[in-house]
């Protein structure tokens, strides 16, 4: 990279943590390091909401799924569409409509008002997890970006870079900054994204002759997915807009109902169609580059092969060219949707423990300095617990549907019963939780899957030895397939191995483990709380 490229690159991340630093000083409670002081507008919360929700981990996986499937990948925001839209209809007014809930900086808080603390103490306990994993997703998917740009700099050393910079602005900034930085930072990323990014990638492709002379079967289409991918995604990503805490902080920091209401119309409209197309078109930029054998030079063939979401950061690398400062705008446009992800996710898991977990346990009462330091603190902590889980993962997508399964499988059976079923009871919603993510994890834990690493050679090899448990693998052409068609054959197969009960199973349709988890949730659920009833005088009923 040129040194303009740097600069400019290096001046943004010191924006960043000045800006964090302001609000370091302007801090004086946990109310407005947790909820923004409860006074923000729609348009920031708004883009602070998409700019969260997108953010890095979706903007490099939206570059991968344009990679190997075209346009169609932009299925995936479309659930976040319907989400955004769903939450603004059914969940915002039963939340901020609710005056009892006028002084909660946390989402398992409403667990506790209807079902007691502790079935808020799990419910906490979860939301912790799941935002810690997400934070890790965001500071591996900065760090692929910065490893794939800057050629002398490894993946390690991005991640440690990426870390260190996302958990000291997290750490001193608050939800106030990180709301007012969103905003800014997702100008910054529509600036690079339409201003630079697409048309240079357009250009260095050889525009739409080139596209329509190299480009593979369906990837211009929006039918190359299948319905088992269209209701994976939507079953992992919707609900994260009723159980998501990041979104609950913004609720609750929205100064009235019909701000907030608006806001989450905004976000979904940002989420697709804008955010969808751009990121999957880039992807297929990306493809078509790869094809021309642009990456050759680079010796990055293989690299991108083995994990499309590398195709947007090599194309970024070879289309911009050097010397205008280009490169370090597109950067800087990416890392923005990084750090608006990851700083609120940090928060969250922050939130969660100090509020949900420490204050459960902690009987003498602090005072609002000694609470904000605490908070504080407790961020830092877990921000270096993240960066450890990244440095262990290396797929971003992956890494943040986990996150968000994880939660989703816990959590959202018992919230839309509190909210919407009289008749829920404590013991039904801690089950739920218990048995809803347990056996999400279960099953996810024991899916079988083969690596992307592997050659044509050894994974005919291993399909051939799977197929001794997996009848259905038996069926393969394998010596016909490619070596990526055989791989993804596996592997959208949905297969589930305990090899030590000798259990080989295909989960039926190709259907996520998050499904499963839910419906045994709500199975769960409903029986144990008709069998278990809480007396109508304990906890609040549903309003």
């Amino acid at each position: 990279m040129h040194w303009i490229d740097i600069a400019i690159f290096i001046l943004y991340m010191i924006a960043m943590l000045g800006v964090g630093f302001y609000f370091y000083k302007k801090n004086q409670s946990t109310d407005d390091y947790y909820v923004g002081g409860r006074q923000m507008s729609a348009g920031h919360i708004g883009l602070s909401v998409v700019a969260t929700d997108v953010g890095g981990g979706f903007s490099i996986g939206l570059g991968g799924l344009g990679f190997i499937m075209g346009l169609s990948g932009s299925w995936m925001l479309f659930t976040g569409l319907i989400g955004a839209w769903l939450a603004a209809v059914f969940l915002i007014p039963k939340v901020k409509g609710n005056p009892a809930f006028d002084k909660f900086q946390t989402f398992p808080e409403i667990f506790g008002h209807y079902y007691g603390p502790y079935v808020a103490l799990a419910a906490g306990l979860i939301s912790a997890i799941g935002y810690a994993g997400f934070t890790s997703s965001q500071i591996l998917a900065g760090a692929k970006l910065a490893s794939g740009v800057f050629i002398d700099l490894d993946l390690e050393m991005a991640l440690l870079i990426m870390g260190t910079i996302a958990v000291v602005y997290t750490v001193m900034g608050g939800l106030k900054a990180v709301i007012y930085t969103d905003t800014v930072q997702w100008i910054i990323l529509m600036t690079g994204l339409i201003g630079v990014g697409i048309p240079f990638g357009y250009h260095y492709i050889g525009g739409w002759s080139a596209i329509e002379a190299s480009i593979r079967p369906g990837f211009l289409s929006l039918t190359n997915v299948s319905w088992q991918q269209l209701v994976n995604w939507a079953i992992t990503i919707i609900p994260i807009w009723f159980v998501g805490m990041t979104l609950y902080q913004r609720i609750y920091a929205a100064k009235d109902l019909k701000t907030a209401k608006r806001a989450w119309y905004l976000a979904g409209l940002f989420e697709y169609p804008i955010m969808a197309f751009m990121g999957v078109i880039l992807g297929l930029f990306a493809r078509v580059a790869a094809d021309q054998g642009a990456f050759t030079a680079l010796g990055a063939d293989s690299i991108v092969e083995a994990d499309p979401e590398q195709g947007l950061p090599m194309l970024l690398r070879v289309a911009l060219p050097v010397g205008y400062g280009l490169m370090g705008i597109i950067l800087s446009s990416y890392f923005s949707a990084i750090l608006s992800t990851a700083d609120s996710c940090l928060m969250a898991s922050s939130g969660n423990v100090v509020s949900d977990i420490i204050l459960f346990f902690r009987k003498k009462p602090l005072t609002e300095k000694q609470n904000l330091r605490l908070s504080q603190g407790v961020t830092f902590i877990i921000g270096a617990l993240a960066l450890f889980l990244a440095s262990v993962m290396t797929n971003v997508l992956d890494l943040m549907l986990k996150s968000y399964a994880f939660m989703v499988a816990g959590l959202l059976i018992p919230i839309v019963g509190a909210l919407y079923w009289r008749r829920s009871s404590s013991t039904g919603a801690l089950a739920a939780m218990l048995v809803g993510g347990l056996l999400t994890i279960t099953l996810q834990a024991n899916q079988v899957s083969i690596s992307n690493q592997l050659s044509k050679e050894e994974a005919v090899i291993t399909v051939e030895k799977l197929g001794e448990n997996f009848p259905l693998l038996r069926h393969l052409e394998a010596e016909e397939m490619t070596r990526r068609q055989l791989i993804d054959a596996v592997n959208e197969a949905k297969l589930v191995g305990f090899d030590t009960l000798g259990w080989h199973f295909a989960l039926p349709f190709r259907l996520n483990p998050l499904l499963f988890g839910i419906l045994a949730a709500l199975v769960v659920f409903i029986v144990l709380s008709y069998t278990f009833p809480d007396r109508k005088q304990t906890y609040q009923s549903t309003q």
